[in-house]
């Protein structure tokens, strides 16, 4: 298999792990909560990091690099907001989801073509990660925010990452088949 599938298998398996994890802790704001807020942006960093290894000089690479970049702010940013309640890390996390979601799909568009596909699970994971980052930030100035909000989003954007490695999968056996 290809280092992609690797890559989006793995990332896509530790979202839907995170996300399980998560909900056990995500009524409040505390020490372990805070952590895994924090862990979240760093996998994605690592994720980026190897993604950008396998695509080297593309403009998709550069969307990578830029990607990792933020998922390290968001990491930060979200200890920090963290500080100022619920709210504040909410909004953080709906401001990475945002510019995150716009970079997934704009590598997802870059790498469409016969050697990774249509890259459909993509595509979907990055327009529906700025629908629910927009989703966030209202509720974050909201009477009553909840973490629970992001139990669901890290659990879909894993099963996307799946998906898409399955995609890959399938790709590379019906190549293998055919030749």
């Amino acid at each position: 298999m290809s280092p992609l599938f690797r890559i989006y298998l793995i990332r896509g398996l530790v979202a839907i792990a995170w996300a399980v994890g998560f909900s056990a802790v995500s009524g409040s704001l505390t020490a372990l909560s805070v952590v895994l807020l924090i862990v979240y942006p760093l996998v994605d960093v690592v994720a980026s990091l190897l993604d950008a290894r396998e695509d080297p000089g593309t403009p998709a690479r550069m969307l990578q690099i830029f990607n990792t970049a933020l998922s390290a702010l968001a990491a930060l940013a979200l200890g920090l907001a963290a500080l100022g309640g619920v709210g504040a890390v909410l909004f953080a996390f709906g401001v990475w989801a945002i510019v995150s979601g716009i970079a997934q799909f704009s590598v997802a568009i870059r790498r469409r073509g016969t050697d990774l596909g249509r890259q459909w699970p993509m595509l979907i994971a990055g327009a529906l990660s700025v629908i629910a980052g927009a989703t966030y930030l209202p509720a974050a100035l909201g009477d009553a925010p909840a973490l629970t909000m992001l139990v669901v989003y890290t659990a879909a954007g894993g099963i996307f990452f799946v998906l898409q490695a399955a995609s890959l999968a399938w790709r590379q056996r019906r190549h293998t088949a055919q030749v």
